[in-house]
């Protein structure tokens, strides 16, 4: 940006001259030291403004600065409160260093805005010094202008205020305001900074003040003004005080409104609220809404915006549904946040069948408030290990178990005595299982079999592991799954199951956390087909102690992932070796830990700083997807991944290309479905040649056809035969890609399609067909995970010999401390084991993940104490080293793969050097000479 060194003010202002002339068609200016108009105040538009959260929200012009809270006096002229706080600019070089904040998104055209402040300088030996409010507006097509908005002179000792006005006639791409003035080397002191909309624009639009308090930013939210700044969206709307004779009634205020002979979807109620929100802020919907018509009883409402971008790209962002029905209104909530800055913005509700009304009742979107920060789960209480299960060597017969339904228990001997491998794994040396089981006979309906109540023997928020050997009887047609579960107040949980296809002994394994107090807590084991006689053995449920582990792990991956460094000096007399320190910092581990990353997420500069620091490879939420390039058949749109891809090479991140299809029925295009077989293997054929051609060589990796273990719909069309050939094809036009299979619930044990086994046998078929398959991808939406199961379900695919990753990962927990332990469990499995190559997080910040209570990150940017971890984590995988050249002229150290920077320092010399440290089973020797 083009700045001006001279401290005098008469070549700036003639430059706001020059820029006023040059841009009057842009903006307007009003100023001057001016008591602003009379009238009510609005809502401050600046964030953190009297700087009780430090100097969050703004920003230090090549200076630096802090704040201090000091007892105030009366200076200047000027009155103070007690404890007040004002910001100090420091090391100041230039005279328009100072502090600056991006009003953007908070102001709007045709409005008139007071800035009101007080201010200091520190450090002037005589005489006085003018500090200056100015306005910077940046324009995408032409100069920057700078714009003058207040001046005031300050003395030596004293506070004065400053105070000024503008009016914008159209809005720039970014307005920044900030404070500046005083000589180079001289402090400024900044009390809190005001800046409000003092006239609103009086236009016709619905364009208005930006508020980030606690007002409704809806206009006539309970439609006591008609349907003022409401409208249809393809629909009518309609007032009403009742309905339908009277049976419907507002439950809030005297009117609501209905959305009316719709025709579509996404026909519905909706008002623009341009201008009245702002980025990277955080905002709750609530509304009251229910149905009525079209003899629905039951639908989905759903509260969607609709955003257009300055270069007319358009955006839904998702915030709320509800199952609304016809009997009662129904509150419906949601967050949302925009990352970047629309020239539109619209809020709506849509979702329920043509024909049928949406009603609504009541509107409210505010600035949404700060979700406290969790606290450590209480676990003094919790004695790890032990099982909760009554009577689980069955030596007091049935006692303490009953069965569920009207099937008959009994107990009977020949069951295995050792404890199934994964317990095992968690539990250490443990005493030999009675090999007493429980026969389950005469079952009728596949839920019956043994229960217990143990309601008062779980703890919330504490991860149970859970553990039995099942088998069943003869008689059976075909692979049975067998599955502990639990019924948490009637809502199912899976506690891990199994597919038993023969008359042997299977292992179940699982884990499970509650964390919402429980009135009813059952545990049974359930699954075979009726008639299926089903046995039972050694079941056992007990809390995890994760923290155990892992110690064993740390110990694991330093064996995998770091290698013995030979540090060999040259050049050096011996007699000064004890005097030459070396000091070896790490400055980037090599193993690939990325993150999922989306269009609307790179127009955040906070999320993109994050990703930059703390990611180096990314994969593409939605964008790289079939449906996403070619929503219509022919209509191709290829940028917003164009973006993304721009962004990730532009800072050397590695990219993973998901997906190129999408085995899954209900993901695949309507126009693809439709198409005969024929035109969909040419569609297949030109999907491949069009991504991968127009990508060749940008991509390191390519999920071929997501989740084939959970979905057949290309198989069913076009034949076996076309799973293989996806990846031949793939090969040929991108042979630098690694292609991989990706699915889910492989590694957790709740789900018997997708257990490593069938991967494998799945993975082998593949390539028996001639399939190039060079990557294992587990997505990892993992629940409650436990290292053992984790790890049992690696070491099993591991014998492909193919690299694995996990494609996916996210946790979740509404604790933000039991999310932590639940990434640091997948984190640290992963990091321990061989065959495992890189992990990628399914995102990281809050309102942009897949799963609710999974964010690393808070919707403001506020780090968690998940986040806390893995950067913790993440610290702890860069190895430093500090000491002396030893006698054979040495310095030796075992470290991480990756970067490293040694600094020596020799009496008469100092010395940098930077190498790579790659896997490797010798020691790398790296020749130093000074």
């Amino acid at each position: 940006m083009k700045r001006f060194s001279a401290c005098c003010f008469t070549s700036r202002i003639s430059q706001f001259h020059s820029h006023w002339k040059h841009n009057q068609s842009q903006s307007q200016i009003m100023a001057g030291n001016v008591s602003g108009p009379s009238g009510s105040k609005g809502a401050n538009i600046l964030l953190n403004h009297d700087f009780s959260s430090g100097l969050n929200s703004w920003h230090l012009n090549c200076c630096t600065g802090y704040v201090i809270s000091s007892q105030a006096s009366a200076q200047g002229g000027i009155s103070m409160e007690s404890e007040v706080k004002y910001a100090v600019i420091t090391d100041r070089k230039e005279c328009w260093q100072g502090l600056e904040q991006d009003i953007t998104d908070r102001i709007s055209i045709g409005s008139t805005y007071t800035v009101s402040t007080c201010v200091g300088v520190s450090g002037l030996s005589q005489g006085s010094s003018d500090v200056q409010a100015t306005l910077k507006l940046e324009y995408h097509d032409s100069a920057t202008s700078y714009l003058f908005i207040g001046r005031t002179s300050v003395n030596k000792d004293s506070w004065e205020k400053l105070e000024g006005t503008f009016s914008l006639s159209t809005l720039p791409d970014r307005v920044i305001f900030y404070l500046e003035g005083p000589a180079p080397g001289i402090d400024l002191l900044i009390r809190p900074v005001e800046i409000y909309c003092s006239i609103p624009n009086n236009s016709t639009t619905s364009t208005r003040c930006v508020s980030t308090g606690d007002d409704n930013i809806i206009i006539n939210p309970q439609f006591v003004d008609g349907l003022n700044n409401w409208s249809g969206r393809g629909c009518k709307i309609m007032l009403h005080d009742s309905m339908n004779d009277g049976k419907i009634v507002p439950k809030s205020g005297k009117f609501f409104a209905s959305a009316t002979e719709r025709t579509q979807n996404w026909n519905g109620i909706q008002q623009e609220i341009t201008g009245r929100v702002q980025r990277k802020l955080a905002y709750e919907v609530t509304a009251l809404v229910r149905i009525f018509g079209n003899n629905v009883s039951t639908s989905d409402v759903r509260a969607t915006l609709w955003v257009q971008t300055p270069d007319l790209r358009e955006q839904y962002i998702g915030i709320a549904n509800v199952q609304a029905t016809d009997k009662d209104w129904i509150t419906m909530q949601g967050k949302f946040l925009l990352n970047g800055s629309p020239s539109k913005v619209v809020l709506y509700l849509e979702g329920p069948p043509p024909g049928t009304d949406i009603l609504l009742n009541n509107l409210v979107l505010k600035h949404a408030a700060k979700t406290p920060p969790s606290t450590p789960p209480d676990v003094k209480n919790v004695t790890y290990g032990v099982n909760v299960i009554e009577n689980s060597n069955l030596a007091d017969g049935t006692n303490g178990w009953f069965p569920l339904g009207n099937c008959t228990l009994s107990v009977k001997t020949g069951s295995p005595h050792i404890i199934p491998p994964m317990a095992r794994d968690s539990l250490g040396p443990h005493e030999l299982l009675s090999g007493r089981y429980i026969l389950v006979t005469n079952r009728t309906q596949t839920w019956m079999g043994p229960a217990q109540i143990i309601t008062d023997k779980v703890k919330l928020f504490v991860t149970y592991q859970v553990s039995a050997w099942v088998r069943i009887g003869s008689g059976s047609s075909g692979s049975q799954n067998v599955n502990v579960a639990l019924g948490v107040d009637n809502q199912w949980v899976n506690g891990g199951q199994t597919e038993v296809s023969d008359d042997m002994w299977h292992e179940i394994g699982g884990s499970f956390r509650i964390e919402k107090q429980p009135s009813k807590v059952m545990v049974y084991v359930q699954g075979p087909a009726s008639g299926v006689d089903l046995m039972v053995a050694g079941l056992q449920i007990f809390p995890v102690d994760r923290h155990t582990r892992f110690r064993y792990l740390k110990i694991q991956t330093d064996k995998i992932r770091k290698r013995d460094v030979i540090l060999k000096f040259s050049g050096l007399d011996s007699g000064n070796y004890a005097n030459t320190s070396v000091q070896v910092r790490q400055t980037q581990n090599d193993f690939p830990i990325g993150t999922c990353i989306s269009r609307t997420n790179i127009d955040n500069e906070d999320f993109v700083n994050f990703i930059v620091k703390h990611f180096n490879w990314a994969v593409f939420g939605n964008e790289l997807k079939w449906y996403w390039t070619e929503p219509q058949q022919g209509s191709l749109n290829y940028k917003d991944a164009d973006d993304l891809l721009s962004l990730c090479l532009k800072h050397n991140i590695q990219t993973r290309g998901h997906c190129i299809f999408w085995e899954v029925d209900g993901v695949v295009q309507q126009w693809v479905k439709s198409l005969n077989n024929n035109d969909l293997m040419t569609a297949v054929q030109n999907r491949l040649n069009g991504l991968l051609t127009r990508y060749k060589g940008k991509f390191s990796h390519y999920d071929v056809n997501n989740e084939m273990l959970h979905g057949s719909f290309f198989q069913d069309r076009l034949g076996k035969d076309i799973r293989a050939n996806m990846f031949k094809t793939a090969n040929q036009l991108d042979p630098s890609a690694t292609l991989f299979v990706n699915d889910y619930h492989v590694e957790d044990g709740c789900d018997t399609r997708s257990c490593p086994d069938k991967y494998i046998h799945h993975i082998l078929d593949l390539q028996e067909q001639g399939a190039p398959v060079g990557g294992i991808g587990i997505q990892g939406h993992i629940d409650s995970p436990i290292g053992p199961i984790v790890c049992s379900s690696l070491d099993k695919l591991s014998i492909l010999g193919l690299p694995i990753w996990f494609t996916e990962l996210d946790v979740s927990s509404i604790n933000e401390y039991v999310r932590a332990d639940d990434l640091e469990v997948m984190l640290r499995e992963a990091m321990a084991h061989p065959a495992v190559e890189g992990i990628m997080l399914w995102g990281f910040w809050e309102l942009f993940m897949s799963r609710d209570n999974s964010h690393l990150v808070n919707a403001e940017g506020d780090i968690n104490e998940a986040g806390k971890r893995f950067l913790t984590l993440k610290q702890e995988w860069l190895s430093h080293s500090h000491g002396h050249i030893d006698e054979q002229g040495q310095y030796n150290f075992r470290g991480f793969h990756g970067t490293y920077n040694v600094q020596v320092v020799a009496p008469s010399k100092k010395i940098s050097k930077t190498f790579v440290l790659d896997k490797g089973d010798s020691p790398l020797v790296v020749s130093i000479d000074l």
